[in-house]
């Protein structure tokens, strides 16, 4: 059965002059209008639609994709206010996401942009935004191992740093201190749980760490000198900044892998830059 709200592949029922009739299950057939329908349809083909409510409530399909889908945070902007129903943002999608009154956690303006929680209303079963984001987390305390991956979107910056929501479901906390830029509200970015405290509040990271950081990290300084002819312009005293925007870590990371590298004799520091001693094929762990 289509699932309202979410990404589906539905098969083909038939055609129409309006466009293609959905195998929708117990929800019926549903229109994919002819504007949506790709030149390069192939005969049995199933489509990837998104589903959703057309302004004149009937269950629709787009080829169209959501900045969010039901069961999602998302960054938007405010293009359009109602005096009665809410504020309209701007969702990706022909028809605009309505934020309710009684869903807005401060009143929005046109133009604002905010972090919203998307949800199917269970007494309309229209898809609705929330900026009341507290009521849509799991307060439970999460089974994270220190060190593991998560996806990240930052939503609010706060006086220890930024808070984030963690793989869509989950609220931890970046430290400024361990930052090397600011970051903005709405960015989506992969980091790393440092740890989960006993009362459930997450503590997060831009970056691995130990060697789950530095060894990957080592290759990648390594490829980036055989790819510029042994050489770099980076050292340990490059700037946060500098480091973070091309090598995608922290300044502590990347100094701990130029440790690494020196003391197994693969590079040598120029002051400025470094210097690849071997241009090998190198695996950290393997002595040359």
């Amino acid at each position: 059965m289509a699932i309202i709200g979410k990404r589906n592949s539905l098969a083909i029922v038939r055609a129409s002059q309006p466009g293609l009739y959905l195998d929708g299950g117990e929800l019926g057939e549903i229109l994919l209008p002819g504007c949506y329908i790709p030149a390069d349809l192939a005969p049995k083909q199933k489509m990837d639609v998104f589903v959703y409510r057309d302004s004149e409530d009937r269950l629709v399909a787009t080829t169209e994709k959501p900045h969010a889908m039901v069961g999602e945070f998302g960054y938007m902007k405010v293009i359009s206010l109602h005096p009665t129903a809410g504020a309209f943002l701007d969702w990706g999608l022909s028809k605009d996401l309505l934020v309710p009154y009684r869903e807005q956690e401060i009143p929005l303006r046109v133009g604002d942009w905010a972090v919203v929680y998307v949800a199917l209303d269970a007494q309309t079963n229209r898809i609705l935004a929330s900026t009341r984001l507290n009521r849509h987390l799991n307060r439970e305390t999460p089974a994270y191992r220190d060190g593991q991956p998560v996806s990240l979107m930052v939503v609010a910056k706060t006086t220890l740093g930024y808070n984030a929501i963690v793989d869509n479901a989950h609220l931890g906390l970046l430290y400024k201190s361990q930052l090397a830029a600011a970051l903005k509200i709405g960015q989506k970015l992969k980091g790393f749980i440092r740890t989960v405290r006993p009362n459930g509040k997450i503590d997060l990271s831009l970056d691995a760490t130990g060697y789950k950081r530095v060894a990957p990290l080592t290759q990648l300084i390594v490829a980036a000198l055989q790819m510029s002819g042994g050489k770099l312009a980076f050292d340990d005293d490059s700037s946060p900044v500098a480091i973070r925007q091309n090598f995608g870590v922290s300044k502590k990371a990347f100094k701990q892998a130029l440790g690494k590298l020196y003391k197994t004799r693969r590079i040598a520091f120029t002051k400025p830059g470094i210097e690849l001693l071997d241009n090998s094929v190198w695996t950290p762990g393997v002595k040359p």
